[in-house]
């Protein structure tokens, strides 16, 4: 089961993979609302929250010393990152403001 800190990240990047599919891929047949390469997307980075090992004390994705992303799907969600991030301040701004904050704390080292 996963804790606040990790279930407020899953709607986060959620939510910023949703915001870059409708931008980016419109076109494209969608199943609840998303494309099927950002779906596929979207269930591997819940799956890797899920499976975090820092859990609740966790930093931001883009902070953390340890990359448990593949690589090209490190590249995918920082594209969508690069894009939906600016985009959150506005449309989602608490969301944007508790990311920034989770950003502000210290990364652990790995056990």
């Amino acid at each position: 089961m996963d804790g606040p800190r990790i279930a407020r990240e899953k709607k986060t990047v959620a939510y910023m993979i949703r915001l870059y599919c409708e931008r980016h891929h419109a076109d494209l047949e969608h199943k609840e609302g998303l494309c099927d390469s950002c779906a596929e997307l979207h269930q591997y980075a819940h799956k890797r929250l899920s499976h975090c090992r820092f859990g609740e004390t966790k930093t931001t994705c883009g902070k953390c010393p340890i990359h448990c992303y593949k690589p090209d799907k490190r590249e995918r969600i920082k594209e969508v990152m690069r894009y939906s991030g600016p985009r959150m301040v506005y449309r989602r701004p608490v969301l944007a403001f508790q990311h920034l904050l989770d950003g502000l704390k210290k990364p652990r080292s790995s056990r």
